[in-house]
């Protein structure tokens, strides 16, 4: 099904999760800046349509697993907003019960695997998660996520070909904003992401990640195939990032107006709105009613994570070690 033959309450979903997860990333940049937030975040603003893309096809019983840019991905498969703020302010009542952080939010509940802060490690964490699915029965598919420097890490390669020799039902979603952290893709990756895939014999598809309607198309072929007993399939998208890689970082290697025609031309929440007005499916009201709410939304998990207890002193040693015997 194409994107733009969604019913129109889909629609508003989709538009409400990209709104979501663009002004969770706005807050929470205002937040470190005025040091109410500790540690360090990487920020997925501009890369929403992806997330949103890939997890409208999925339910509580498919996985996922996210980097260290992970908060698009967490809401995007239904993780609770406040709970993910009082985590990044480091709050008991976080996912992680305030000690993990923004680069470790997870809710298992959710079939959310986790952010990690290695590059590629939750490539073959999801393939675990996609052989529990194949050897269960279930039905169910598992997609990691992973930046484009993960396809320079081999683990990666591992998980390709592991993927394929047991014929996982997983979908690698690459997200390739054009830099690992500070360094140009040209500098350091060599050839077509899409033909190392397809190397391993796994289908790949290039998509524009500004576009959620396309990120959706591809997403469903993928994530049929996996759930079809296909195997995995790659997808190449292509993203723009509009923060620095992390919260401190002076982005001194793009020029301002290479971030402004960014900002101007690659916007998918822009491009939304444009599609949807083209066709009169929704009103430019409605959007801007869903602006309102999700702002609303934003400022009460922000003052229910400032109103919230830090960890006591006896949760320093719990949930740190295993006992196996």
């Amino acid at each position: 099904m194409s994107g733009l033959q969604l019913p129109q309450d889909k629609l508003i979903e989709v538009y409400r999760s990209m709104r979501m997860i663009r002004r969770f990333e706005e807050r929470v940049m205002d937040e470190m800046a005025s040091g109410d937030i500790p540690g360090n975040t990487h920020l997925y603003a501009g890369e929403e349509a992806s997330a949103v893309g890939v997890c409208l096809h999925l339910d509580e019983g498919d996985y996922i697993s996210s980097t260290h840019r992970g908060h698009g991905h967490s809401i995007a498969k239904g993780v609770d907003i406040d709970s993910m703020m009082a985590e990044l302010f480091g709050k008991a009542s976080g996912t992680c019960g305030g000690k993990g952080g923004s680069m470790h939010i997870a809710d298992l509940r959710k079939g959310m695997l986790g952010a990690n802060g290695i590059v590629a490690a939750g490539a073959p964490i999801t393939c675990g998660a996609a052989l529990s699915a194949k050897l269960l029965g279930t039905r169910h598919v598992a997609v990691a996520f992973a930046g484009d420097g993960a396809m320079n890490e081999g683990v990666m390669s591992e998980s390709f070909n592991l993927a394929k020799i047991w014929m996982l039902p997983i979908v690698f979603v690459i997200e390739d904003n054009g830099f690992g952290e500070a360094t140009a893709n040209e500098h350091v990756s060599a050839g077509s992401f899409t033909r190392r895939a397809e190397s391993f014999d796994i289908p790949a598809i290039e998509v524009d990640g500004t576009d959620v309607f396309s990120v959706y198309e591809a997403a469903g072929v993928a994530i049929a195939r996996a759930r079809n007993g296909g195997g995995p399939t790659m997808l190449h998208v292509h993203v723009p990032r509009y923060y620095g890689h992390y919260s401190g970082d002076p982005d001194n290697y793009r020029t301002p107006e290479e971030k402004a025609a960014m900002r101007r031309e690659r916007d998918c929440l822009t491009n939304f709105r444009k599609r949807v007005a083209e066709v009169s499916l929704l009103e430019a009201a409605e959007l801007d009613a869903v602006d309102r709410a999700v702002d609303a939304e934003i400022d009460r998990a922000v003052a229910a994570a400032r109103a919230a207890p830090f960890p006591p002193l006896s949760a320093l040693t719990t949930d740190v070690y295993v006992k196996y015997l």
